[in-house]
């Protein structure tokens, strides 16, 4: 399966546009129809942005089929949302994404081992 298409067949499916995808994730329209088109291969962290942009879970850009059982069964608390879903959560944890792309990835690692450890302390 050739993701360009994938995400365009969910795009199509969801009748939105690439400049609606581009008004939800950043991105702009000429890249997201290079991906589209087979002419880029979009990071990881692109793939969430579009994943969430297309409201779907990551595992459907890859997956056409219903999602295996253990999927299946990770659910919510009732009454719950998970954290960075909607409003301004969503807008820090965009600009969280953007930022940790930019850094070296000596950079990332260790922010990601002091971010541990800092937890592990909680």
């Amino acid at each position: 399966m050739v993701i360009g298409d994938r995400l365009k067949e969910l795009r199509e499916l969801k009748e939105l546009s690439q400049g609606d995808i581009e008004k939800r994730t950043g991105l702009l329209r000429c890249y997201i129809s290079r991906v589209e088109n087979g002419h880029t291969v979009p990071a990881v962290a692109t793939l969430e942005k579009m994943a969430r942009a297309l409201e779907v879970p990551m595992y459907q850009l890859f997956h056409d089929g219903a999602a295996s059982p253990s999927i299946r069964n990770l659910r919510l608390p009732k009454g719950s949302e998970e954290w960075g879903s909607k409003g301004n959560e969503a807008d820090y944890l965009s600009k969280l994404c953007k930022l940790l792309a930019k850094m070296e990835p000596d950079d990332q690692k260790l922010l990601f081992h002091m971010a541990q450890k800092v937890a592990k302390r909680s």
